[in-house]
């Protein structure tokens, strides 16, 4: 009774973690490029494969998940699991103990772990999973399954209900590859309204200060002191002070939670360095066509998209990239290339506003169709 309970409560975290990054493998590929960077590990010349590993790591999850549901091949199952988890307790650890990746995206979108949850998160199923296999171990089959000519009725019973799975996760997956994932777990989905939100933010936002590290030239003592009382205290900054503050090493610290949403980046500017985002937000409609790799983009679907978008009479027209040279007959705009990951899945992408609430948006090559 108790294994069975664990082992469908292992199984369906796995399939519920596979799943919300199946509807989104674009996504998660952002993320695996993350871990891939000079600032983690280090490995650019991977972040091109990044929306494979990404593919690879989601099917593992869904399958094995899947498999461990309706105990199938359960000694296979339960080892290619813990491994899972070994890999992954050691990608979040180094994201944790470095700081380096803030959300593992083990979720997606739909929800969030800090570095330490994720890696807490990934101990806790590793426990789980070796106590299955200790619990199932009198259970496993001693004789090599793949060498009997004749499968048991049970076993094809299972493998028709694993095929099917297997059909609907692909197109699911399929869909969020070609077009928009199916369900949008993002702040940015349809429905948002950006004015509201942006008008939330401003009634609470995040607080932060600044923690100096501070070396004393004369001791080599290091002290991390926050801003308030690095100004308060002169002996920190008088005149031959020994303390010194070490570049490139302060901290800024969230000191007071405010209201979180992903629209607190939605910040565009003209090439000049003037914020459009009001006007943009305020406007009856809007059209922006997002870019967050321009240089890609082939000139004859830009020229495409600038014809459809040109035809919108009476809407606010933006192309949004992170080159302000990107389009030639709409006026380009600039906007931080992370956060235009965060909405636009394809590159290019359309976003469309009414009074800063999003009611339509689609990869490029559906909306020229």
């Amino acid at each position: 009774m108790i294994k069975g309970v664990l082992r469908f409560i292992l199984a369906v975290i796995f399939i519920l973690s596979g799943f919300v990054k199946a509807v989104d493998l674009v996504g998660f590929s952002f993320k695996m490029e993350e871990y891939f960077s000079p600032t983690v590990f280090n490995m650019p010349f991977l972040e091109k494969f990044a929306l494979l590993f990404s593919i690879i790591v989601v099917v593992l999850e869904l399958f094995l998940g899947f498999m461990l549901l309706i105990k199938l091949k359960l000694k296979f199952t339960l080892s290619a699991l813990i491994a899972l988890c070994i890999f992954f307790g050691f990608l979040t650890f180094y994201s944790a103990y470095f700081n380096v990746v803030t959300d593992c995206g083990c979720f997606g979108d739909a929800v969030k772990f800090t570095p330490w949850q994720s890696f807490f998160k990934d101990v806790v199923l590793l426990i789980g999973l070796i106590i299955l296999f200790v619990l199932y171990r009198k259970e496993f089959v001693k004789k090599d399954e793949y060498s009997n000519a004749v499968v048991p009725s049970s076993n094809k019973f299972k493998y028709y209900i694993l095929g099917a799975f297997s059909l609907v996760m692909i197109y699911i997956m399929a869909q969020g590859l070609l077009h928009e994932p199916m369900i949008d777990f993002r702040d940015y989905k349809i429905g948002t309204d950006l004015k509201t939100e942006k008008e939330k933010i401003a009634k609470n936002p995040s607080e932060y200060k600044t923690f100096y590290s501070l070396k004393n030239q004369k001791t080599g003592e290091v002290l991390k002191v926050n801003q308030d009382d690095y100004i308060k205290e002169t002996k920190y900054w008088a005149d031959g002070s020994p303390w010194k503050i070490e570049e490139g090493k302060n901290e800024s610290v969230l000191i007071k939670e405010g209201y979180k949403s992903e629209i607190v980046k939605f910040k565009i500017e003209d090439p000049s360095g003037l914020e459009v985002t009001d006007e943009i937000i305020k406007a009856p409609k809007a059209v922006l066509v997002f870019s967050y790799h321009p240089k890609e983009v082939p000139q004859e679907l830009i020229q495409k998209i600038e014809a459809k978008v040109n035809a919108q009479k009476g809407a606010l027209i933006y192309g949004v990239s992170t080159d302000h040279n990107t389009f030639k007959t709409i006026k380009n705009v600039m906007m931080d290339g992370t956060a235009i990951k965060t909405i636009a899945r394809s590159n290019p992408f359309i976003l469309v506003l009414q009074n800063g609430k999003i009611v339509d948006k689609q990869p490029a090559k559906d909306y020229i169709k």
